[in-house]
């Protein structure tokens, strides 16, 4: 690959989600954005190796886009509404209001993330056009088949057309009625940095979780008083203190139990742990993410695993559920019952659970069924997980522990 070529990836990577919203922005036609975006990619592998590489990659690559954009609509004739709107739009550098969000990327996050389409859809959506996921590493967030998923982003899509919803960058008195879903954008990139579902991707994602976080102190700056951006900050920042702790040497995923503490970031651990406390002195009911917050915390507050307050942890999965009782809101806390009540108790809160295609449900089922000397069923649902797991580390992790099982 040559430096035109990395640069081109590199750009891509970078730049694709922010020329597909500025096109859709501009023309409230995301098929029309994603093939024009495409088509200048294409442009830039011509001529970039050629003409070299300009200055301003994704500028050119957006004014690249937008000129195609309005040739096309030039030659549909059937469509003259829009092409008098080309005419009016035809200048690329005509500014667009910015409202109260300094930030581009977190600007086009607030604007997708729009009220008029259901949670789950702009999440989907947002993800897609401004995270920078694909169809398939959303779909595994959301546990649901590839083509589901990309039939609930292509309707979605419809729905913005045909009902015309507009992409305006909202004012600062419409962020709150827009930063559930926000918050839940971010903590899945981050998410997907944190353990990559796809294998052609690194086991770890730094460049996710770093923009992530970058982008959740953003937040934090424009809403200071919700407990939930402070939360979901402080998850990020205590998880990713433990990034260079998770993959060892040989490319395996190292256990929180089992990671050199000693590796681990106490600056993002100091800074996540005040973040917690400030919301404990609050007097404010704590939400999902400063819970999840406050169990990361317990974990890293002890130099030793032994050391670690498994009936603390428990008491806060506790408090979780009257929020949040989903299926993996379950299997984690049953994984704190197995510290505390022993692995048979753990495991008869398991089973029954619906997520038989979730890779990390037969990884714990096939734990505890090894620490109870079942090896057979243990081996048995160490196949059915990495079967379904698509993060090389994690691979390589339950492969090592099914091989160890005593024999047939």
């Amino acid at each position: 690959m040559t430096d035109v070529d990395e640069t081109i990836t590199r750009v891509h990577h970078a730049e694709w989600a922010r020329v597909v919203a500025t096109l859709t922005r501009r023309f409230g036609d995301l098929d029309l954005a994603e093939e024009m975006a495409a088509e200048a990619f294409a442009t830039a592998v011509e001529r970039w190796p050629v003409d070299g590489v300009p200055p301003n990659p994704g500028g050119w690559l957006t004014t690249t886009a937008n000129r195609k954009a309005i040739d096309l609509l030039r030659r549909e004739a059937k469509r003259g509404e829009k092409h008098r709107e080309a005419l009016v739009l035809s200048d690329p550098d005509t500014p667009e209001p910015l409202g109260d969000i300094d930030d581009d990327r977190l600007r086009l996050v607030f604007t997708c993330c729009h009220p008029a389409l259901a949670m789950e859809t702009r999440i989907a959506l947002t993800l897609r056009m401004v995270g920078g996921l694909t169809v398939p590493e959303i779909a595994r967030a959301f546990f649901v088949q590839e083509t589901a998923m990309g039939q609930r982003i292509t309707r979605a899509k419809a729905k913005i057309k045909t009902a015309r919803i507009p992409y305006r960058v909202p004012l600062r008195e419409d962020l709150p009625a827009r930063i559930t879903g926000v918050l839940r954008v971010l903590f899945l990139i981050f998410n997907e940095g944190y353990l990559a579902s796809d294998p052609e991707q690194e086991a770890v994602r730094g460049d996710l979780t770093a923009e992530a976080i970058r982008l959740t102190r953003l937040v934090r700056d424009l809403l200071p008083a919700d407990g939930e951006v402070a939360g979901l900050l402080a998850l990020m920042l205590l998880i990713e203190a433990r990034r260079a702790a998770r993959v060892s040497a040989g490319g395996e995923l190292v256990t929180l139990g089992e990671q050199d503490r000693g590796a681990w970031d106490r600056e993002l651990i100091a800074e996540g742990h005040a973040l917690v406390r400030e919301r404990l002195v609050s007097g404010q009911a704590p939400g999902r993410y400063q819970i999840l917050a406050a169990i990361n915390a317990v974990h890293t507050d002890v130099r030793d695993a032994r050391d670690t307050d498994w009936s603390q942890i428990l008491a806060l999965y506790d408090l979780l559920i009257r929020l949040d009782s989903t299926p993996i809101v379950r299997l984690n806390r049953a994984i704190a019952v197995a510290e505390l009540d022993g692995p048979e108790v753990a495991l008869a809160e398991l089973d029954g659970l619906p997520l038989e295609d979730y890779h990390a449900f037969h990884a714990a089922r096939a734990d505890l069924l090894r620490r109870l000397g079942r090896s057979e069923e243990s081996r048995s649902a160490y196949d059915r997980a990495i079967e379904l797991a698509g993060n090389t580390a994690e691979t390589a992790y339950l492969t090592r522990r099914r091989d160890q099982l005593a024999g047939p």
